[in-house]
């Protein structure tokens, strides 16, 4: 049984289980978030008139689910039992007794990492009500701000394995692994990364919320003058300096592909009057599917996207995430890509080169 199984019934279960409760339909709407789902293998059918269930993870049900604080239950039940809440990631901080509350759909022992350490994740936590209301003010979504500015900051954690002036995160990372991360510091990357670049995505998210970024933004790309950008962007080097990094903005301006410059780019093509790319709708809050973080069970699965290494030494690549694109929908550009494959295969032959063993298999690839 998974953590973050949720049940989903059909109409007739519904009326049992409000039965069963004693209590109104329209009470229990607003205390179970599932009840109301429908599932077509239960809902419809000959046996539709029948009390049914179904087993489904949380996160396809109702959204992101975290394990709730012990203590807390405690405080309200009397009984210090596991449960599990409908929480998301911007809300994972425990307030009353300092924990941040890791995700339920991965299967690993923690429930949650002490935060009595780290009280800038705990005071970032409490920035974010402002973050988000700066956010409805400006027409953005809080819940599309800070996607994004953890998308941005998820790839720094990546990257920072590279950066030797990196301080911060290791230390925050050993106090969440009790002091020591030791032999196991790949699996506390993964379990600890978002209490760890918590303060930073708050501090993104506030930052690209701010008109003055986009004006740093559309100065530093040359206004309707564009110029190429290099390692003095002033943009890379003030948001930088607002995660308390200023070593950092060459690092950033170095970057040609990220989710920060769709942003800018969006920003600045807005300002130019310029058409975005083929297909894609304009809007600096958008976010590629391809560019979101590996979550922390899909890191942990077997085989899952997972870091090697230790902070700050040089290791391999963390593994490319592929996107699966069923044949029949990859259309003329697959065709296209199979017909290159072929062609570069007929070429390796005609040079004398051995045979592979396998026929290289052409791939769409979301990012190409």
């Amino acid at each position: 049984m998974r953590a973050d199984a949720e049940v989903v019934l059909n109409g007739a279960g519904r009326g049992v289980l409000a039965e069963l409760c004693g209590m109104e339909p329209a009470v229990l709407v607003r205390a179970l978030p599932s009840f109301t789902v429908d599932d077509p293998k239960i809902s419809t059918g000959r046996d539709a008139s029948l009390a049914q269930a179904r087993w489904r993870a949380a996160a396809a049900v109702a959204g992101e689910a975290a394990f709730g604080c012990r203590l807390c239950t405690a405080r309200r039940t009397g009984q210090a039992l596991r449960a599990v809440r409908y929480l998301p990631r911007r809300q994972r901080v425990c307030l009353r007794h300092g924990r941040w509350l890791l995700d339920a759909d991965a299967d690993q022992p923690l429930e949650h990492l002490d935060l009595r350490l780290l009280p800038e994740v705990v005071a970032a936590q409490r920035r974010w009500p402002g973050v988000a209301r700066r956010a409805v003010r400006a027409g953005v979504e809080p819940q599309q701000a800070f996607t994004l500015a953890h998308t941005v900051v998820a790839r720094w954690w990546e990257q920072a394995l590279h950066w030797e002036q990196e301080e911060i995160w290791p230390r925050r990372l050993h106090h969440l692994a009790g002091g020591n991360a030791g032999s196991r510091l790949a699996w506390w990357r993964i379990v600890g990364r978002d209490a760890a670049i918590f303060p930073e995505v708050v501090a993104v998210a506030q930052a690209l919320l701010e008109p003055a970024m986009a004006e740093v933004a559309w100065r530093a790309s040359g206004g309707m003058q564009p110029r190429v950008r290099g390692a003095d962007d002033a943009f890379c080097h003030r948001l930088g300096k607002l995660v308390g990094r200023t070593w950092l903005g060459p690092e950033l301006a170095a970057e040609h592909s990220s989710p920060l410059n769709d942003w800018k780019g969006a920003i600045v093509r807005a300002r130019r009057h310029e058409p975005g790319p083929p297909g894609w709708r304009e809007d600096p809050w958008r976010l590629k599917r391809e560019q979101q973080p590996a979550t922390m069970a899909g890191q942990l699965r077997p085989g899952g996207r997972s870091p090697v290494g230790r902070l700050g030494d040089p290791v391999a690549g963390y593994g490319e995430r592929r996107t699966a694109v069923p044949h029949h929908a990859v259309g003329r550009r697959g065709a296209r890509t199979a017909g290159g494959a072929a062609r570069r295969t007929q070429r390796h032959h005609r040079r004398g080169g051995p045979h592979p063993a396998g026929a290289p298999q052409p791939q769409c690839r979301p990012d190409r």
